[in-house]
């Protein structure tokens, strides 16, 4: 599942996908979740906010981070492809127990950090058991396969979605983000008609999926998490449709998953869990920062 390995054989860090619009209240679920994961009072935290064009996103989080109870947060600005060549940089992100990419354009990630040693370094500190978090922008880059941009609407059609080379945590899976408030479905079943092997995850706002080394994905949030399989796929007619026509898929399974529902990776298996609409019920079992 991830392309790099740990040379020791240890289980690889968690990757945390968040839909945008996080919850960074005190009480948050899904920052609260990954802040245990980094370790807690003892973790550092570095953030990542090369996707933003804003000047503050850093020191935005560095506050939330420490408001939740982090030992440390820092800011590493890879600006620029030379800076993700920097030793001090580089250094920095080496030394933390959990990464934490920002939002903003995704494109800004891949153009910026694609094929450098922050790239390499991001891959290898997750296969050796750092936790790696992406929330809207950063979330999308986590994965091999990035959904790059595309068109709203529920149907797919051809040409709804460009696809671009991501970070390469997982192989597995295309993550959009904002999900059902931009109305994405139909462009996430084009990138999947496209490459049924990954499998199709749509994040709501506030709301993730947490996806351990067993690679069980499980949801934490106050939404909802949309699941397309394209392992049965039997026919999409993406290949012989003309321009901007819609698309048929036929084979597809969809599940919707809520707080506390899982979805395993490897058999395909969803499972609902014990979460509701109402609201998050279960935020799932801490685990130590080198689990």
């Amino acid at each position: 599942m991830n392309p790099a390995r740990d040379p020791l054989g240890g289980p690889r860090g968690f990757i945390v996908a968040i839909g945008g619009a996080v919850d960074t209240a005190r009480g948050a679920a899904i920052l609260r979740r990954f802040v245990s994961l980094c370790g807690g009072s003892d973790g550092s935290i570095a953030i990542v906010p090369t996707a933003s064009l804003l000047a503050d996103t850093g020191a935005h989080y560095e506050a939330v981070f420490r408001a939740l109870g982090v030992g440390e947060a820092r800011t590493v600005p890879f600006a620029s492809r030379h800076d993700g060549e920097c030793v001090d940089l580089l250094d920095a992100l080496a030394q933390a127990t959990g990464i934490f990419l920002t939002g903003g354009e995704q494109l800004r990630l891949t153009t910026t950090l694609g094929g450098t040693s922050a790239a390499r370094l991001l891959r290898h500190l997750n296969a050796e058991g750092v936790p790696v978090a992406g929330t809207s922008a950063g979330a999308s880059y986590l994965s091999e396969h990035m959904i790059a941009a595309g068109r709203g609407g529920g149907t797919p059609r051809v040409g709804s979605v460009s696809l671009a080379p991501g970070l390469g945590l997982t192989n597995r899976v295309v993550i959009d983000q904002h999900f059902r408030q931009r109305d994405r479905l139909g462009r996430l079943l084009a990138a999947v008609a496209l490459n049924p092997f990954v499998v199709g995850t749509g994040l709501d706002e506030d709301t993730a999926v947490f996806i351990g080394p067993d690679e069980v994905m499980e949801v934490v949030g106050t939404k909802a998490v949309t699941i397309v399989d394209g392992s049965g796929l039997e026919l999409a007619s993406l290949g012989t449709a003309r321009p901007r026509a819609l698309v048929s898929l036929i084979g597809a399974r969809v599940h919707v998953l809520v707080d506390g529902g899982t979805f395993d990776l490897r058999t395909g298996r969803a499972s609902p869990g014990s979460g509701t609409q109402g609201g998050p019920t279960h935020i799932g079992r801490p685990v130590a920062a080198d689990a």
